[in-house]
């Protein structure tokens, strides 16, 4: 099946998606539990749990995709063999928690001593500044893979290396960044990846802003 972009161009899904990689990636995985698992995996099992515990709502956004083009070689059997996504995709979760509208993106890379910043698009950029103008909490969720180590970085650490790329600045935020002006968050069991407690710090954090506007 080919699914294509509003403007055409076929979408290539990402090497890190295809079996045969999902499956070296589990075997070169030194944490047992989390094993084969992707980054998606893990956030989707984080908020089962918040919605089962009545924490938060949030969930991943489904993607709009018009079918142009269908075959039947079964009567009772269709297949898909083209489509095309409506719009582009802003970003991956949103919801509400103790009263913030909650929008974040998750990304994954292999890369052991920085995050590229290719890895997100303009459009996300965009969107997401217009979530924090109205007040609502957008944010990353970065695995490095390579390291199993998981970081929730603040919109505006993503948004300060992102405008220092267009002025010229490096592609990509080191690992140190991260280290320095996100938070890690270890895997758990339950929840997986308990991101609710970081957020909990930047509401404190805005609420701070706020007192000072």
């Amino acid at each position: 099946m080919v699914i294509r972009y509003p403007n055409g161009k076929a979408y290539k899904p990402s090497q890190l998606s295809t079996p045969a990689v999902k499956k070296e990636k589990a075997k070169e995985n030194t944490t047992f539990s989390n094993r084969g698992k992707t980054l998606e995996d893990d956030v989707n099992e984080t908020n089962e749990f918040y919605l089962a515990a009545g924490l938060a709502n949030i969930h991943k956004k489904p993607v709009p995709v018009q079918i142009v083009k269908v075959e039947y070689p079964k009567r009772s059997a269709a297949v898909i063999r083209e489509a095309y996504f409506r719009t582009p995709s802003t970003t991956d979760y949103n919801g509400v928690w103790n009263g913030y509208y909650i929008d974040f993106e998750a990304k994954e890379t292999e890369s052991k001593t920085s995050f590229p910043l290719k890895n997100i698009h303009p459009h996300q950029i965009t969107h997401m500044q217009s979530i924090v103008k109205q007040k609502g909490i957008a944010f990353f969720i970065v695995r490095f893979s390579s390291l199993e180590r998981y970081f929730i970085a603040p919109f505006d650490m993503i948004e300060h290396a992102w405008k220092q790329m267009e002025q010229g600045g490096r592609k990509s935020i080191p690992l140190a960044a991260f280290e320095e002006h996100a938070e890690e968050v270890p895997l758990g069991y339950a929840p997986r990846l308990d991101y609710l407690k970081v957020l909990e710090k930047f509401t404190r954090n805005l609420k701070v802003r706020e007192s000072y506007d």
